[in-house]
């Protein structure tokens, strides 16, 4: 058998009848582009949700008063009383997977400096804190321990709030705020951060020694929160359990007792983030999918009538001494080399879209290899399944009625 000849005549085949073959080509050509796009959408999403993720602290853990649902007053986490500063001392001096540790309480209210007001949340803190959520200070300084112990009336701002309260572009240290009747003196400003994958503004905020929120704002003597981050990302799990055994011992919880805590982490929410975005990237290539099943059938629709209209030649070359399985391998060359220059001008047609996708609409994108090699591998495999029968057919055909077929 001369593969090389049969070649030849598939595309001889295809030459005469260019444009009926781009047609047919055109499923392959759509559903291999949007493959490879919705895939490259989905990882990109993916791989952004991650990175924003980890600037907020990937290996941060936060605990808060558990929900009381059962009773008659219904209670924010906020409000519930279960974390108290022993909490907090006991998870700084007891725990061996924490690298750092934050008590955290916040009031939300009105920042003022002259005519300029703007909403926003006090934080109240200590300086660990930082590390934690991976903030940094662009200005100034950081407020000290001895600030906390004498629950100063200092603060550190965003840059959301200098942007709104600082409209003259004036230096912000050393001045003083309002929060709500607070006095707060601006010892340092945090470099920006922008928005966060929730759309949430990470520079809109306000921090402060704990106590001073505590104390000044609240006047309250209960934590509504203690941040924590783990030694690493892949100790998370191993602090988690070091936490809730630390917090049930200060509680004094029982071993049947439901813990009066929540403990959340950064890896349980990108875990929880990524596999939303892979569900739906997999919906997506899904339903871009379709198009190459639709091609599929194009090409079986295409070779039905190629097979049909070729009959006689058929007939002919079987008269001359062509066996089935010339005739079969003839008609899957064809079937072949149309999915096949689908699956090139589509995987081209993919990655190029990806790229018009990442630089005029701004999102994320990201083509992955393993993409474009299944595409292209799932297309020469429709070629060949859709391709199979009508060449079956063609090699079964009785070369004296073909010859006679009209």
């Amino acid at each position: 058998m001369n593969y090389k000849n049969l070649v030849r005549i598939a595309l001889r085949a295809l030459n005469n009848n260019k444009f009926r073959g781009f047609l047919t080509m055109l499923g392959i050509i759509i559903g291999v582009a949007s493959v490879i796009a919705m895939l490259a959408i989905g990882q990109g999403s993916k791989r952004s949700i991650r990175a924003q993720i980890s600037e907020m602290g990937s290996n941060m853990i936060m605990i808060h008063p558990k929900f009381d649902r059962g009773a008659g007053v219904r209670l924010s986490a906020s409000d519930m009383q279960s974390l108290k500063l022993t909490d907090y001392q006991a998870i700084l001096n007891e725990s061996t997977w924490v690298a750092a540790v934050s008590p955290s309480v916040n009031a939300s209210g009105q920042a003022i400096y002259g005519a300029n007001n703007t909403p926003t949340t006090a934080y109240g803190i200590s300086p660990e804190y930082l590390d934690i959520r991976k903030y940094q200070v662009g200005q100034g300084e950081m407020f000290t321990e001895s600030d906390i112990h004498s629950a100063a009336k200092v603060c550190v701002v965003g840059q959301t709030v200098v942007d709104e309260l600082f409209t003259n572009g004036e230096s912000p240290l050393g001045k003083t705020i309002r929060f709500d009747k607070i006095p707060l003196r601006i010892v340092g400003v945090l470099t920006s951060k922008g928005y966060n994958s929730m759309g949430q503004d990470q520079d809109d905020l306000i921090l402060a020694p704990y106590t001073t929120v505590q104390k000044r704002m609240l006047a309250i003597t209960y934590l509504q929160g203690i941040f924590c981050s783990a030694l690493s990302e892949e100790l998370t799990d191993r602090a988690v359990e070091e936490l809730s055994d630390i917090l049930r011992r200060t509680h004094k919880l029982s071993e049947t007792a439901e813990d009066d805590f929540e403990i959340r982490s950064q890896e349980e929410l990108s875990s929880m983030l990524s596999s939303t975005t892979e569900m739906m990237t997999v919906l997506l290539a899904c339903i871009a999918g379709i198009s190459l099943l639709v091609g599929g059938i194009g090409i079986m629709n295409i070779m039905y009538v190629s097979v049909t209209e070729r009959t006689r030649e058929i007939g002919l070359r079987m008269s001359i001494g062509a066996k089935g399985r010339h005739i079969l391998f003839q008609f899957l060359i064809e079937a072949v080399i149309i999915s096949v220059m689908g699956g090139i001008i589509g995987v081209l047609l993919g990655i190029g879209a990806s790229a018009a996708i990442k630089y005029l609409a701004g999102w994320p994108v990201y083509v992955q290899v393993y993409s474009v090699i299944l595409s292209f591998a799932v297309c020469t495999v429709t070629g060949i399944f859709f391709g199979w029968y009508p060449a079956q057919k063609a090699a079964r055909l009785d070369p004296i009625e073909a010859i006679r077929y009209e």
